[in-house]
């Protein structure tokens, strides 16, 4: 199943899944968010990006404080 930015919350609160699935669905949306870049992006979509994948780091550090802590520490 493929997930967006709208299911965090979801994926946050699925209780059989394990902490790693959770972390690498994350990072899936994460890295479709980039994908979807391309050179003639703006600015602003760069920015709505890079907001959403520092909301996406957030979930992740709900999860696994030091891997979230460092993504967004280097972000």
């Amino acid at each position: 199943m493929s997930y967006n930015i709208d299911d965090i919350e979801k994926i946050l609160n699925f209780t059989s899944w394990s902490k790693k699935r959770k972390i690498d669905t994350l990072f899936e949306i994460d890295a479709d968010l980039y994908c979807n870049l391309g050179k003639e992006s703006s600015k602003t979509e760069l920015e709505k990006v890079k907001k959403q994948s520092r909301k996406i780091y957030k979930a992740i550090k709900s999860v696994d404080e030091y891997t979230g802590r460092l993504l967004l520490r280097e972000q």
